[in-house]
């Protein structure tokens, strides 16, 4: 085979001008968004919650700061500054006091510092004592019950995500507005508004809410005329004419999209950003993501290149442009929510290449461009992903290894082979299974048609689960039993033993569903997402917002947390209590109880650590992480969301492993277990070996994962990998790497993503941060700056298994 050899384009003056801007910013907190959002509901307490935020979002896009950077050829900004988060009082405020007084910033954080500006600090704690007792997790908190609050303080569950933010986790109909504008959305909800008989049930109720579309897809429209007044009046003191013009062609696409359908590639590239913009400013949640973009915008770049309306320079400046936008987005959340999504991840998702419905290959040219404008870029947004298959044509394959290999952590791999027949399975039309893209890490959904949270709602603590059945139910940090089972050492097999596992997890999953329902229900009541439901099929037509049932498909997942810890600790306990005897389970508990660190718990440590693991291709431990995978598999399948009969198709649960970076925050609330694992220290992440213990190389990996039910696990199964730079040094290897993304699609793995840097590159990153700002590691199903991420996260990057040449 012949490798060509990929060079990336050196981004224009422009774009280097504008990257360094926004990477050389330190990442601050604006309160414009807080301050529209808390007039609108003090002046309009008594209307209807989708009118209150249709009005609150208007006024917010009306009032708030708009700027346009110098060089800038996509315009629109989420908030006074690039890499500045808005504040979102309606979904909580605790937090925010109570990290001002004790800490009096943002700044003081281990990881995911922000800056509040000194003189908003009054207005803001003002703004807070009007949403006391009124947020969304003041609303999740009073309904709780109180097994579920245990729960979570236990930290077998944790959901605080769910009830201090938006959903996210979506893929609106972005194709919808290029080919309509907003102004066609605007005429549908007319319609559907003209067309209700207000004597009959719930009438009302969807009169309100289509007249909020309304309001909100006219507010976006003026949004985007903003920017166009703004570029004129530039352009008018601007020196240079070459500059000049370029103000004035970004106000004539401003006063063109979204309003109107798209006319060119620039054009569509701006309308597209402006609906992705205007959903993070509506809400807080992440993962909000763009979809197949390579396919819906390939139309405009086809014509504009055959027309000469266009370069090929030009278009891959675009795209820079946008990716920079993407990474100037940006969230702050409570302290104790950021561990789970460590290095200011947004999850901003683009998916290229797979299929085309018919199943011929989907790659063109702008696939092409788009990965090597994210190579040019070498930013931690967009989170790319690649869908391949059996018939992935080499050069593309080739050329996404070429990036890969730049060491900045994408593009990750999905595989056709396994998603579109669990999608199938699921339900999801022939067609529309097809056109799947990636939502956020590694989740799927159908862009335009799927509800919230494909994955991302609560997380389930596996390994937590399983410490607590070694003592009887009993957690051993905090001293709380919800569910009393016999203990290790007072079972008489390994099978009795597992029984009491069963227990547990049916226990801790039904409490993590009844956590969801919690949020669900508060998120739906409290929060309407107007301008994203209005670009969700069939909202208009149903008359509900996403949360209420308007998605064509509505599944989802929570995530689940440590199951090769599971897998190794059950492998370790089957082998050495049971079947070889040489472990007493008094032993085992006293050596955990105290860290292995005695002289005798060292040596049973020893022995634990010496026990089969998964990810080794062994089918003693690999058979057990089925097992108790499909324990939970087994149960998920009872319960139902909230939307489940009100008119999506789905309504049900599926496991998920997307667990982003919450193996540390997961780890630190346990205990040493039965695999070996000291205390307090990170799980393993997603379906990836347990770190260090993966010993036989990736084929072998790739094998004990895909052993695990993958066609059921339709939330996303991860694995992360670490590949020394080594190993992608020359033709052949290159090729064995190219096999190896040939096995993983073969062997019908969901997902696979890589690290390519060196474990001595990453301790020097620790030593001398300010040497490696553009240092790009994967960390979970997302990318981040390196020394952005918080020591624990960091040590467990590093600690890895790293793949090297032999």
């Amino acid at each position: 085979m012949f490798w060509e050899v990929f060079i990336v384009n050196v981004s224009s003056i422009r774009v280097k001008k504008l990257r360094e801007d926004v990477l050389s910013r330190v990442p601050g907190v604006c309160i414009e968004r807080a301050r529209f959002y808390t007039e609108v509901y003090r002046e309009n307490e008594a209307l209807p919650v989708y009118l209150k935020r249709a009005i609150a979002l208007q006024r917010t896009l009306e009032n708030m700061s708009i700027y346009i950077l110098d060089g800038e050829l996509i315009v629109g900004n989420q908030a006074c500054a690039p890499r500045t988060a808005p504040v979102f009082p309606e979904y909580a405020v605790e937090w925010i006091e109570k990290e001002l007084e004790e800490k009096g910033n943002f700044d003081k954080r281990a990881g995911d510092v922000f800056h509040l500006p000194e003189e908003h600090k009054e207005e803001l704690l003002e703004i807070i004592k009007f949403w006391k007792g009124k947020t969304l997790y003041d609303h999740c908190m009073a309904s709780m019950p109180e097994e579920v609050k245990t729960a979570s303080i236990i930290k077998a569950i944790h959901g605080d995500g769910n009830m201090t933010s938006g959903d996210g986790h979506i893929v609106v109909d972005y194709e919808k507005v290029l080919k309509l504008g907003l102004k066609g959305v605007i005429k549908e909800a007319e319609e559907a508004l003209s067309a209700l008989d207000l004597s009959e049930n719930d009438a009302l109720r969807k009169k309100a809410f289509l007249e909020s579309i309304i309001i909100t897809l006219r507010s976006a429209i003026k949004f985007a005329q903003r920017f166009a007044n703004l570029a004129e009046d530039l352009a008018r003191g601007e020196r240079n004419p070459v500059r000049a013009g370029e103000l004035m062609q970004i106000a004539r696409n401003c006063r063109r999209v979204p309003e109107y359908p798209a006319s060119s590639f620039y054009e569509a590239v701006q309308s597209v950003w402006f609906v992705h913009l205007i959903q993070q400013i509506e809400s807080n949640g992440h993962s909000v993501s763009l979809g197949r973009l390579d396919q819906y915008l390939y139309p405009y770049y086809e014509h504009d290149i055959k027309n000469n309306v266009i370069t090929r320079d030009f278009a891959m400046e675009l795209l820079e442009c946008l990716w920079i936008k993407l990474f100037s987005i940006i969230k702050i959340r409570p302290t104790s929510h950021s561990g789970y999504g460590a290095g200011y991840p947004t999850y901003q998702n683009v998916t290229i290449g797979g299929q085309t419905k018919e199943g011929r290959d989907a790659v063109n040219v702008l696939s092409y461009l788009i990965l090597e404008s994210v190579a040019g870029t070498r930013l931690t947004q967009p989170n790319l992903s690649v869908r391949l298959h059996a018939n992935t044509p080499e050069r593309f394959l080739q050329k996404c290894i070429e990036v890969l290999k730049m060491g900045f952590g994408m593009p990750a791999f999905k595989n056709d082979e396994v998603i579109i027949p669990s999608l199938l399975s699921r339900g999801v039309s022939h067609d529309d299974a097809y056109n799947y893209s990636m939502v956020g890490c590694i989740e799927v959904a159908v862009p335009g048609k799927w509800g919230y949270r494909c994955t991302g709602m609560s997380f389930l603590n596996m390994i937590k689960v399983l410490e607590m059945t070694v003592y009887g139910g009993k957690d051993p940090r905090t001293g709380h039993c919800l569910l009393h089972t016999k203990s290790l050492t007072e079972v008489q097999s390994f099978e009795e033993f597992w029984e009491q596992w069963e227990k547990q997890m049916q226990y801790y999953t039904k409490l993590s569903i009844v956590l969801d329902h919690v949020a669900d229900t508060n998120l739906e009541k409290l929060v309407p997402d107007i301008f994203t439901s209005a670009l969700v099929n069939d909202c208009i037509k149903r008359g509900k917002t996403v949360k209420e049932g308007g998605a064509v498909y509505d599944m989802v997942s929570g995530l689940q947390v440590g199951i090769a810890n599971v897998a190794n600790s059950m492998a370790a306990i089957k082998k050495l209590v049971f079947e070889e005897k040489v472990l007493k389970p008094e032993k085992l508990i006293e050596a955990m109880k105290a860290n292995f660190e005695s002289e005798e718990g060292i040596e049973i440590q020893k022995k634990l650590l010496a026990a089969p693991k998964y990810g080794n291709d062994d089918d003693y431990v690999d058979e057990l992480a089925v097992k108790a995978f499909n324990t939970y598999v087994k149960e998920i399948v009872k319960f139902k969301n909230t939307r489940f009969g009100r008119g999506p198709i789905g309504g049900i649960y599926y496991p998920g492993t997307s667990a982003i970076s919450s193996n540390v925050p997961m780890g630190a609330v346990v205990g040493a277990t039965p695999d070996g694992r000291k205390a307090w220290t990170p799980a393993a992440e997603g379906a990836s070996p347990t770190q260090g213990t993966d010993k036989k190389g990736p084929t072998a990996v790739l094998k004990s994962v895909s052993k695990l039910p993958t066609i059921l696990i339709t939330g996303g199964n991860l694995l992360n990998q670490k590949f020394s730079p080594d190993l992608l040094e020359g033709k052949e290897r290159m090729e064995r790497f190219a096999d190896l993304l040939r096995t993983f699609v073969a062997l019908k793995l969901w997902h696979i993503q890589f690290n390519i840097v060196s474990s001595e590159v990453l301790r020097a990153a620790q030593r001398e941060p300010e040497k490696y700002r553009d240092l790009i590691v994967r960390v979970a199903g997302y990318c981040a700056q390196f020394v952005t991420l918080d020591p624990t996260t960091q040590e467990d990057i590093i600690s890895r298994t790293e793949q090297k040449a032999v």
